[in-house]
């Protein structure tokens, strides 16, 4: 536990430090933002304010995944290192995308094709290597569908290449998912930043958990299977004290964007630890808030095209504007109230994925 409050703690102060500095950086550069022009219209006023400030969340979480090792003398694990790796390789993806705004003054960055192209390398690299270090018989990551822990449903039943092809398409489609919808959240001041801090807050809980009812040390039937569960709740505070350094900045009136190196890279460890933690499923209660503000972007395109066919080439639409933060603005809401209203969705969302982890342990292990 001392590691996780010693990564927690590093992560957050050089997150909080770290951002204070990158803002007159990154504003005397001209690192700034972009905004789409069918957006709402108070979001003209953050045109210019700086934005890739996801470089200091994915600098400050490894830099208190390192303190924390160096500070209790423990070595890193492989879990963990891939975990980091999996954040940086994705938000390296939302650089690019970044930078291409940036260099060309616009607020479309890479094709989507691109975007995808890196995505899935990345994913590529961090599933084949998930399968292998086991250490116990335990490997990082399981060919087995996972809940809470892992299912009977397993990728790898038709033999070793098929086993690998499955869980490497299943994984490419997590981080995908993962890392897109925490980037649709991110369009509010602090409602990404906010979001992820509690649900990686509750990988922290979850990760504790797992380490003290480990299959290593309680011989429980009801004990978890995961390779390095501590080191992974260590990630996970690391990456949440990340987050509430940086919040301090991006609250609103945000003085700094996270941008898509931000977004993209949380959503990649968001999608790691649930494939690490054996929580795949999990994830989408967990992350309710990121389900939902994606599938109102696919609700919102699905039903225009359909209706567009019907209606001689008119569209209709079942929102204001997607994502759906965008379309309560257009109501009328202030974009604090949508922040803290979508933050409250969130932690219920929190709640209710912690209450189901814990309950089935309870059930099961009557």
């Amino acid at each position: 536990m001392t590691r996780v409050l010693i990564g927690a703690f590093a992560a957050l102060v050089i997150a909080l430090g770290g951002t204070r500095a990158f803002i007159p950086l990154a504003t005397r550069r001209g690192w700034g933002q972009f905004v789409r022009h069918d957006g709402p219209t108070m979001h003209s006023t953050k045109r210019g304010t700086p934005q890739m400030g996801g470089l200091v969340i994915i600098a400050g979480s490894a830099a208190g995944y390192a303190i924390a090792h160096l500070l209790t003398r423990s070595g890193p694990t492989v879990s963990g290192m891939l975990v980091l790796f999996l954040m940086a390789g994705i938000g390296f993806v939302g650089f690019l995308d970044d930078w291409t705004k940036i260099s060309r003054e616009r607020s479309l960055g890479l094709r989507p094709a691109q975007k995808l192209v890196g995505q899935t390398a990345v994913a590529v690299v961090f599933a084949l290597l998930a399968t292998r270090f086991s250490r116990d018989g335990v490997t990082p990551a399981s060919y087995r569908i996972s809940v809470v822990r892992d299912t009977w449903l397993d990728l790898g039943f038709q033999g070793a290449v098929v086993g690998v092809v499955l869980f490497v398409l299943w994984a490419n489609l997590m981080i995908a998912g993962a890392s897109n919808g925490v980037n649709v959240t991110d369009g509010l001041d602090g409602l990404a930043a906010g979001a992820c801090a509690m649900v990686f807050g509750a990988y922290v809980l979850i990760g504790v958990w797992q380490f003290n009812q480990s299959c290593r040390s309680v011989g429980s039937p009801r004990c978890y299977d995961v390779r390095d569960p501590l080191d992974l709740a260590v990630v996970a505070a690391c990456v949440a004290g990340a987050c509430i350094g940086f919040l301090w900045w991006n609250a609103s009136p945000a003085r700094v964007f996270m941008g898509d190196t931000g977004s993209l890279g949380l959503g990649g460890a968001l999608a790691g630890l649930a494939i690490m933690t054996r929580t795949e499923l999990l994830m989408i209660v967990l992350g309710g808030l990121f389900v939902l503000e994606t599938m109102s972007v696919i609700l919102q395109v699905g039903f225009f095209k359909a209706t567009k066919r019907r209606n001689g080439g008119v569209g209709r639409r079942l929102f204001r504007m997607t994502p759906i933060h965008h379309h309560f603005e257009l109501l009328g809401w202030e974009q604090i109230t949508v922040t803290i209203r979508f933050w409250i969705i969130c932690g219920v969302c929190v709640a209710t994925g912690l209450g189901a982890f814990y309950a089935e342990w309870v059930v099961d292990g009557l």
